[in-house]
């Protein structure tokens, strides 16, 4: 048992968490398509953030004498990963109008980049912006 839903192993949930932290999507994992509407589109009717903050609250409302409980004391799940809710908003409904290429934290992208001597870093500025 984990203390929290992104350190539980084998779990879609710390696999998605992991994904986001470097601005992506889990190829294995359904898209999450937003809010419901007329002409949905193909994916999980609900938002990324929704999804984790359920995950979290049902956690924390089951009996803390009981396996799988999260402490009250754990900081929010967005909080943990280090992300701005505005950000995760941003990198969740508008990922592929906001980066085109390759996408992570600055350090990551910096060693991505260097490995393949690339000099142009189109994403840059955002990642910094949205994942740093």
């Amino acid at each position: 048992m984990a203390d929290t839903p992104e350190t539980s192993d084998y779990t879609s949930v710390k696999t998605r968490c992991e994904h986001a932290k470097e601005g992506k999507q889990p190829k294995q994992l359904a898209r999450f398509a937003g809010s419901p509407r007329k002409r949905m589109p193909k994916g999980l009717p609900f938002e990324l953030k929704s999804y984790l903050e359920l995950v979290e609250l049902t956690g924390r409302c089951m009996r803390a004498d009981k396996r799988g409980a999260i402490s009250p004391i754990n900081s929010p799940i967005l909080e943990r990963l280090n992300i701005a809710p505005e950000n995760w908003l941003k990198l969740t409904t508008q990922f592929t109008r906001v980066f085109h290429g390759a996408v992570g934290r600055p350090q990551k992208l910096d060693n991505y980049c260097a490995s393949l001597e690339i000099k142009r870093r189109a994403n840059y500025k955002q990642c910094e912006r949205l994942l740093a």
